[in-house]
């Protein structure tokens, strides 16, 4: 299936010009355990940084 999946962190290993994020797959966490109130609650722990 194929994703639309954007990113506005463009010194992430998987970032592509057009923010477009090129990994195969994406982990989101909440720092309130499994649930999240919004945008705010959550990270990506996809980012790798560039090297």
């Amino acid at each position: 299936m194929e994703q639309n999946i954007l990113c506005e962190v463009n010194n992430c290993k998987y970032w592509q010009s057009g923010n477009e994020c090129t990994a195969d797959e994406i982990y989101v966490v909440s720092h309130k355990g499994k649930q999240a109130s919004n945008s705010k609650d959550t990270d990506c722990k996809t980012f790798i940084p560039e090297a």
